[in-house]
């Protein structure tokens, strides 16, 4: 048989385990204390025995075996606490006191202890058998005196200990029992809702979301690392679905012009007015354009999914990278009439991927150059802010980028009016967003030095990284 899920949660398991190890513990704790109870009611019965006997012993020494029998019978008559039998030694069995019999027939030594179970009425006249501990003494006449204590008292506390132990335990294992039931049931609903939160999530219902209590206990802080890895699984989702939709559309284009220029070419080589290389050529030079923008995308896709932690990160001089961006460019930039210059700090410590950083950075200044006219110029600083944070900037002469769309053109397959002239699939400047996103750090872009003599106002595009710890 099948026992109820609540039965078969961990925290009524460990509830149960909790009180057998409690049970245990309590029944070693009631032992220890019958036993020592025991042991001092013992130990006192016999110092109240031996007392009891050093005052007979005394009578007997002094005044006689006479003196000694009539206070025997003395005591036995006020219902003293202690059980007495003394016996002649030719009584034959004859004798005096509470007892009608020696505990011990013989005595090896001059006195010997005994326990033994004596059979009494109470005052209701009830019959009990309580257990006496006393001694036994062999006079020098040959009699026999016997002294000893009832332990009913301490039997009867004993018992009335062992009663409320027992009971105080099986009070506590019944409200363990039912905490154990209530908090796995407590359990049992709220794993319920996280279960109902993946089922949802497994049937594609990625807007599902964990209830968060805030009770900072660690169920919230299972749901609150649920809700974020749903919020980033469906963030990627988005960004899937927004890349093959914009790929889809952006791609359309250069796929028609790429057909179209086929086509052309095929007409053109049957006409004779280019031969088939050439034909080819164009094919390859399509087909090249449309790779750099799916690798473009792989790589944007590739940042993304590392959700805010740099991939294969490394401690390195951001310095180096900026000269060797200038070595770079610099050449490129003289050759389209462009001044180029580098301000570069040293000792500029940061942690990151050294390629996607070095992309970021090769994009920014391509960009410059290539909407930068003949005769302006361009800039790179690498330099350490006020804040304690890296900076890498590349600044322009160009035409600049309105303050209205600084913000969209980070975006992907995002291109302004004034870029149309220019090869590109608008992917650059949203992969230097996503290296930044990686990196913690972020894109800044402000208008460049200005308009004067026919150039600006220009475009001033930072990155701005945390230095290494």
């Amino acid at each position: 048989m099948k026992l109820p899920s609540i039965l078969r949660r961990t925290p009524f398991r460990l509830t149960l385990l909790f009180l057998a190890l409690f049970a245990a513990a309590a029944s070693a704790i009631l032992a220890y204390v019958y036993f020592a109870s025991a042991s001092e009611a013992r130990t006192k019965a016999e110092r109240d025995v031996r007392g009891e006997m050093q005052v007979l012993s005394g009578i007997y020494e002094a005044r006689g075996f006479d003196a000694l029998n009539r206070e025997v019978i003395d005591r036995t008559l006020r219902e003293s606490a202690f059980l007495y039998r003394l016996e002649a030694a030719d009584s034959d069995g004859q004798g005096t006191g509470s007892l009608t019999v020696l505990p011990l027939e013989t005595v090896v030594d001059d006195q010997q202890w005994t326990t033994f179970v004596f059979t009494d009425t109470d005052a209701e006249g009830r019959v009990t058998r309580p257990q006496v501990r006393g001694v036994q003494r062999r006079l020098k006449d040959g009699g026999m005196l016997f002294v000893g204590q009832s332990l009913s008292d301490t039997e009867a506390y004993l018992a009335r200990l062992t009663q409320a132990l027992w009971t105080a335990m099986g009070i506590v294992l019944l409200l363990g029992l039912a905490g154990g039931v209530l908090v796995s049931r407590n359990l049992e609903r709220t794993m319920g809702r996280l279960n109902k939160v993946v089922t949802a999530v497994q049937e594609g219902d990625l807007k599902a979301r964990a209830v968060v209590r805030n009770s900072g206990d660690e169920l919230d802080e299972l749901g609150s690392g649920l809700n974020t890895m749903l919020d980033r699984l469906e963030g990627s989702m988005a960004s899937i679905r927004h890349a093959g939709d914009a790929i889809a559309h952006d791609l359309r284009s250069p796929l028609t012009r790429m057909r179209a220029k086929l086509e052309v070419a095929l007409m053109d080589a049957e006409a004779g007015r280019i031969d088939g290389v050439d034909a080819v050529q164009l094919a390859l030079d399509e087909a090249d354009n449309l790779l750099k923008t799916f690798n473009t995308v792989l790589a944007i896709a590739r940042l993304q999914a590392a959700a805010g932690r740099t991939p294969d990160p490394k401690v390195f001089d951001a310095a180096d990278l900026a000269a060797d961006m200038a070595e770079l460019y610099e050449p490129a930039s003289e050759d389209k009439g462009l001044e180029f210059s580098a301000e570069i700090e040293r000792g500029l410590m940061i942690e990151g991927n050294q390629p996607f950083l070095a992309q970021a950075l090769a994009n920014i200044i391509d960009n410059a150059i290539k909407y930068t006219p003949t005769g302006g110029a361009v800039m790179l600083r690498a330099r350490r802010r006020s804040s304690g944070e890296i900076e890498y900037s590349v600044t322009d002469t160009g035409p600049g980028v309105p303050e209205a769309d600084r913000e969209r053109v980070i975006e992907r397959f995002v291109r302004l009016d004034n870029s149309r002239t220019e090869a590109g699939s608008g992917l650059g400047l949203a992969l230097v967003g996503a290296v930044m996103e990686a990196h913690g750090g972020r894109i800044l872009l402000d208008e460049g030095p200005g308009e004067y003599g026919g150039f600006g106002p220009g475009l001033r595009v930072a990155l701005v990284l945390p230095a290494a710890e």
